[in-house]
């Protein structure tokens, strides 16, 4: 099983983390909150992730968004989401999660959507 990998890098005050690999119980849920909470800790409160590099994500990948969302959103921050693939929109709108999310098909305009 290909574990997660996680690239950070920074565009203004935005933290965009590249997300590679699958989301899934276990290792890539795990790491995928280390890095969210490092960031919160850290005081980042704009985050995007970029999920076009993520191939596979499964119901604990799906919460573990969701935790994600809500840890960012009570330290009045924003988490938005670039870059889902058929099958990962796919979950969202069967979990009804795509409203939740903020979600965009290109950087610039994810990067432009932050106050």
């Amino acid at each position: 099983m290909a574990e997660l990998n996680i690239r950070e890098r920074q565009a203004g005050d935005v933290t965009i983390l590249d997300l590679e690999g699958k989301i899934t119980i276990g290792e890539g849920n795990v790491a995928l909150r280390s890095a969210i909470r490092r960031l919160v800790s850290e005081g980042k409160k704009k985050v995007l992730l970029n999920l076009s590099g993520v191939s596979y994500m499964d119901s604990s990948g799906i919460g573990e968004l969701v935790s994600s969302h809500t840890t960012i959103s009570r330290e009045k921050g924003q988490l938005k989401m670039l870059g889902l693939g058929e099958k990962i929109k796919e979950l969202l709108v069967i979990t009804k999660l795509l409203t939740v999310f903020d979600t965009y098909s290109d950087e610039p305009s994810a990067l432009n959507s932050f106050q």
